[in-house]
C-alpha cells in the first residue's frame, strides 16, 4: 500500500472518541503518513490528527429530554457528515458506536456514493433484540469489527454480512494484582481478607433500585464472614445517591471513586454482586466470580421479555454459550437467594474453582494475552483496505 489513504471516521460520544483515537494511533503506526483522517470526532480523536466537521459535543446526547431540543442541529449534523463523504470520497468510512447517530449517516453515504466502503466499529446489539436490524445492516455494511467473540458467527448465519472479531477495550484495561495489593493496603484490607464488590449500576435509577437489596444481601453476608470487607466503585453522577443510601448499613462499605481506585478494587476482590450489563464483562476479565442480579419496573421488563431473543442477559454465560454466571432478575432478586449464591463464591470451593476456571476459558476466547484490540482493529481496517486497493 503505497499511495496515501483516506480514512474518515465517525464518532459521537466520548467512548467511540477514545476508540477512535485509539484507533487512528495504531493506523499510524503501521502506515505514517501514508494515512490521512477525517470526519467527526472529540478532543482524543483530535490529538490524533482528526480535523473534526464539527464540534461532537453537537451530537453527544442521551435521552429525549436531550435528543428533542437539539433534534434541528443533529439532522443537520448527520446531513454535514454525508455530504462530507460525498465530497471528498474516502477509501473507508469507519462509524464507531453511537447508531442513532452513525448508522443513518452510513445508510445514506451507502446511497449517494455506493463505492465507499463502510465498517462498523461496535455493532449495536442486534443479536439481543431487533434482529430484523441486521437484515438492514448488512445492506449498507461491507464489515462489523465486533467486540464479542460470538458476534461474528451471528452475522454470518443471520445475514450473511462480514464481521471480524476485534477484541474488547476492557481488556486493555485489566488491573495488576500489584494494583489489588496497593488498594488493600491504603484502605487497611488485610492480605487473607474476603472482599466483596458491590455493583449497583451507573444509572441513578439502577442505584435506587439495586442500593437496598445490595446492602441487606451484604448483611447477610457479613454475618457469616464476619471479616468481610464490601467495596462500592463509585463513578461521580451517583455518588451521593449511593453515600445516602448505605448510611444505614450496618457495616459501611468503602466507596472507590475515580479509574485508579476502580482499577484497584476489581483487582482486590475475591468475589462481586453486580447490575447486569458490561460491567459482568470487566469483572470476568478481572477473574472476579459474579452474581448478577437486576430489576426494572413491570412495564420495560414485560416489553424486555417480549422482545429479547437470547437466555441470558450475562455477557460472560453468552461468551461461554452456557449458564455460568448465577443471574437473578426481577422477583428473584431477593438477598436470600444473592447471598445463598455468592456464599460458595467467597472461599475455596468447587463452586468457586469452576467459577475460576470459566472466567480462563472466556478470557481466552476474547483473546487476553494477543494483540491489542485496537491494534487488531487496526489490521482489519487495513485488510479492507488492501482489497479495495486490489479490487
Amino acid at each position: 500500500m503505497s499511495e496515501r489513504r483516506h480514512v474518515m471516521l465517525v464518532a459521537g460520544e466520548t467512548s467511540g472518541d477514545t476508540l477512535g483515537a485509539a484507533l487512528m494511533s495504531s493506523l499510524k503506526a503501521a502506515l505514517g503518513d501514508r494515512v490521512r483522517f477525517s470526519g467527526v470526532g472529540g478532543a482524543r480523536m483530535e490529538a490524533e490528527g482528526l480535523s473534526s466537521v464539527f464540534p461532537m459535543t453537537d451530537i453527544a446526547v442521551m435521552g429525549p429530554r436531550e435528543v428533542i431540543p437539539r433534534l434541528p442541529l443533529i439532522l443537520r449534523r448527520m446531513r454535514e457528515t454525508v455530504r462530507h463523504a460525498v465530497d471528498t470520497k474516502p477509501d473507508l468510512v469507519v462509524i464507531i458506536d453511537s447508531p442513532d447517530f452513525t448508522h443513518p449517516v452510513a445508510k445514506r453515504i451507502h446511497k449517494k456514493a455506493p463505492g465507499i466502503l463502510i465498517a462498523n466499529y461496535v455493532s449495536p446489539s442486534v443479536w439481543a433484540w431487533r434482529r430484523g436490524r441486521a437484515k438492514s445492516m448488512a445492506t449498507y455494511l461491507n464489515k462489523v469489527l465486533a467486540l464479542l467473540p460470538f458476534e461474528p458467527d451471528f452475522f454470518r448465519a443471520e445475514v450473511g454480512l462480514d464481521c471480524v472479531y476485534v477484541g474488547h477495550p476492557a481488556i486493555e484495561k485489566i488491573a495488576s494484582s500489584e494494583e489489588g495489593n496497593t488498594f488493600r493496603d491504603k484502605n487497611g484490607i488485610l492480605p487473607d481478607a474476603p472482599v466483596l464488590l458491590l455493583l449497583p449500576g451507573s444509572r441513578m435509577n439502577e442505584v435506587k433500585r439495586l442500593i437496598g437489596l445490595m446492602g441487606e444481601t451484604a448483611g447477610i453476608l457479613v454475618d457469616r464472614h464476619p471479616s468481610l470487607k464490601l467495596v462500592i466503585p463509585v463513578v461521580p453522577h451517583v455518588h451521593d445517591v449511593v453515600a445516602k443510601g448505605v448510611e444505614s448499613w450496618p457495616v459501611k462499605p468503602i466507596l472507590a471513586e475515580g479509574e485508579v481506585e476502580k482499577r484497584g478494587a476489581f483487582a482486590a476482590a475475591t468475589v462481586a454482586l453486580a447490575a447486569s450489563g458490561t460491567v459482568s464483562l470487566e469483572l470476568g476479565l478481572a477473574r472476579v466470580p459474579m452474581v448478577i442480579a437486576y430489576k426494572i419496573d413491570r412495564i420495560a421488563a414485560w416489553v424486555v421479555s417480549r422482545f429479547l431473543k437470547v437466555p441470558t442477559v450475562v455477557l460472560v454465560n453468552l461468551i461461554l454459550d452456557r449458564p455460568s454466571v448465577r443471574e437473578y432478575l426481577q422477583e428473584a432478586s431477593v438477598p436470600k437467594l444473592l447471598a445463598e449464591a455468592l456464599t460458595p463464591l467467597l472461599t475455596e470451593t468447587p463452586e468457586r474453582r469452576k467459577a475460576l476456571q470459566d472466567l480462563e476459558e472466556m478470557r481466552d476466547l476474547m483473546g487476553v494475552g494477543g494483540a491489542s484490540p485496537s491494534a487488531r482493529t487496526a489490521n482489519a481496517i487495513l485488510e479492507m483496505l488492501d482489497e479495495e486497493q486490489n479490487a
